[in-house]
């Protein structure tokens, strides 16, 4: 740990205040950020499927029909959608 330290004290000592941010913020999230080699998860697919319920949500609004809804958001994982541009 010598030469972690020694990168941070010369970061310190730089005088330089974006890079002593930058170091401390890193340090703040050095456990985290080394966790991901460990335990590579992410939640990302959780967050792509609350954005596609969000949409179906603004596409069905004025919907009295929550059964409809509902399966509507089932079969959501089923499509796959072409990017048009």
């Amino acid at each position: 740990m010598g030469s972690r330290n020694g990168v941070k004290s010369s970061l310190d000592s730089s005088g330089i205040r974006m890079l002593t941010d930058v170091a401390k913020t890193l340090e703040f999230f050095k456990r985290s950020l080394l966790a991901w080699y460990d335990y590579p998860i992410s939640t990302a697919p959780l967050e792509a499927t609350n954005n596609k319920i969000k949409t179906l949500q603004r596409q069905a609004y004025g919907s009295r029909d929550r059964e409809f809804f509902v399966l509507k958001i089932y079969a959501l994982h089923l499509s796959k959608h072409a990017l048009v541009g």
